[in-house]
């Protein structure tokens, strides 16, 4: 891809209190040949030498600059960031993006790197970025480079590490790896360690017309695979291991948050689902379980995870949670129940076997469900590792597919 592209890198920041750091990556860019625009976000309003004032972005909120200049360092920095979120989307020329700050301007700028479509270039310089991550990156590809100093000044460590941020970006804006040769189209299918001879039992069914790209249900897990239905890359899924939503509902450690299977709601996607692993909630070692749940029925997975069995109460309102997704759906649905257990450790003579809770958690879903001439919900005799089982869910994948324009059958 040659440098003079129309694809432009966006440079993006707090210019009132980083002008200087923002403009040497501009520089950078520049020399490499690229067509550069500079974005501020500062909260402040002040006029700037950016390419695009901070109003201009701040116009862009759903509720407009007043929701952005609230004189209230806390709800600007918010608003400035769902802004700058709508403006990028919105942005027809953009090859790329990079920001440079600490925790104030990461936060502003990496929602709307977010929003953008998971391949398009964004790389993450910060302060922030040797610890926990996931509020600034979540599902995203987002490239992070530790600043080492803070991002103020431009002295010998800074330069150096500004620059190679720099090139790193033009390096994916005027080299983008060529699409892959394969026809295929890409499924997503969700997996827990539970659940794996379910899953790998699936994509060898499907893989040889499918490319099956699982996912781990650890929370981001769960949300990237989102994020792919969000960005149009994904044909449908086969959403074995809803464990997630269990977490998010107990208070477990892997949680999806509250937004989990919303997406296709409004995507008209394929969804094939089950309750793989809704048995259990996650936690980290032992130690790190909460003094509430100490005298539940817990088993240590590993020394670094520890499981929590989930009640009939839980299961009921996890069942409400799923139910309520599964009818907000706007595609073809099949949800699969597994009356004989969720997880390898459900099952007679292991440690969650607990049919009652089981019953609660499959009665609740299917008497909510909604069924309609493309939205079906079977119980199955069988285990969710069980060989028929994933016949069952590659069976209805193809019932699926076959029926729906744009997807391909199995």
């Amino acid at each position: 891809m040659a440098a003079s592209s129309a694809r432009a890198a966006y440079v993006a920041g707090t210019f009132d209190t980083k002008a200087r750091e923002l403009n040497y990556l501009r520089q950078c860019l520049e020399k490499l040949g690229l067509r550069v625009v500079t974005v501020d976000l500062s909260t402040s309003g002040a006029p700037s030498g950016a390419s695009v004032h901070p109003r201009e972005v701040a116009r862009h909120h759903p509720q407009g600059e007043s929701a952005v200049f609230t004189g209230d360092r806390g709800s600007a920095v918010a608003g400035m960031a769902t802004a700058f979120e709508h403006f990028a989307r919105g942005r027809t020329d953009l090859g790329g993006v990079i920001s440079a700050g600490g925790s104030g301007g990461t936060s502003l700028a990496t929602p709307g790197m977010r929003a953008l479509p998971v391949g398009c270039p964004k790389v993450m310089v910060s302060t922030m970025a040797s610890g926990d991550t996931r509020p600034y990156v979540g599902p995203s590809d987002i490239c992070m480079m530790y600043s080492v100093t803070d991002v103020q000044g431009i002295n010998r460590i800074s330069e150096r590490v500004l620059a190679n941020a720099a090139h790193a970006l033009a390096g994916m804006i005027m080299y983008p790896v060529s699409e892959s040769p394969t026809v295929k189209p890409a499924i997503g299918l969700t997996m827990f360690g539970v659940t794996t001879p379910c899953v790998q039992a699936v994509t060898k069914r499907l893989s040889d017309h499918l490319d099956c790209l699982v996912f781990h249900a650890t929370g981001v897990g769960g949300m990237s695979m989102e994020k792919l239905v969000e960005s149009g890359m994904l044909a449908g899924v086969i959403d074995v291991s809803t464990t997630e939503v269990a977490d998010e509902i107990v208070g477990g450690v892997l949680s999806a948050g509250p937004t989990r299977m919303d997406v296709f709601a409004h995507h008209a996607v394929p969804y094939v689902g089950s309750c793989g692993a809704l048995d259990m909630v996650n936690f980290g070692a032992f130690e790190t379980v909460p003094e509430r749940f100490k005298a539940r029925k817990l088993y240590r997975h590993n020394p670094t995870v520890t499981l929590m069995r989930t009640t009939a109460d839980e299961c009921r309102a996890i069942g409400e949670f799923i139910v309520g997704k599964l009818n907000a759906m706007v595609g073809p649905v099949r949800f699969l129940i597994p009356e004989h257990g969720v997880s390898a450790i459900d099952r007679e003579g292991q440690p969650f076997h607990d049919p009652a809770a089981d019953r609660v958690l499959f009665d609740t879903i299917a008497q909510g469900f909604r069924p309609g001439s493309q939205r079906r919900l079977d119980r199955l005799p069988m285990h969710i590792n069980d060989e028929a089982f994933a016949d069952a869910l590659a069976l209805a994948w193809q019932d699926l597919s076959s029926s729906t324009p744009g997807a391909t059958r199995a």
